[in-house]
């Protein structure tokens, strides 16, 4: 912390992840392998069995992961429970939801640039398109959920 009481840029970006880690991650971790399944039976369905469909199922599988994640994290717990440092980085995640949501943000584009370079031969670039578009909406979902859920003190 500097010496006016002001919190760093470096600090800012260690709360913000600190923050995400005390997300819902198995339960994200539930709905995102439920909805990636829900998606591939789908495209089965319609396209048939390829990598294409099965990259498009996992990046649906990672945007339901990263997005309930998120959500979780900037809603946080009850009151009152956990250490009194989970509860300060809580509060803080509380008043700074754009900042939290951008973690999820960024690794949903990260994780899902791998998926569609391992598994289509889209380009690098089109590839991170796609990814940024999908990086976006889980950073708006998470950061909409914080910033109209704010506890009331």
């Amino acid at each position: 912390m500097s010496h006016n009481g002001e919190i760093s840029k470096a600090e800012q970006r260690r709360l913000a992840v600190a923050s995400v880690t005390l997300g819902p991650w198995r339960a994200a971790a539930a709905v995102g392998g439920l909805g990636g399944g829900v998606a591939l039976a789908l495209s089965t369905i319609g396209d048939g069995i390829g990598l294409g469909v099965l990259a498009g199922a996992l990046s649906v599988a990672l945007m339901l992961f990263f997005m309930v994640g998120g959500a979780g994290a900037v809603l946080g717990d009850k009151p009152g429970t956990g250490n009194a440092s989970d509860r300060r980085i809580r509060r803080w995640a509380a008043a700074h939801p754009w900042r939290v949501a951008a973690v999820p943000g960024a690794l949903m584009v990260a994780a899902d640039v791998v998926v569609q370079q391992a598994l289509t031969a889209q380009g690098f670039f089109g590839s991170l398109w796609e990814s940024l578009w999908r990086g976006a909406l889980v950073m708006g979902v998470v950061g909409l959920v914080g910033r109209f859920s704010r506890r009331k003190a």
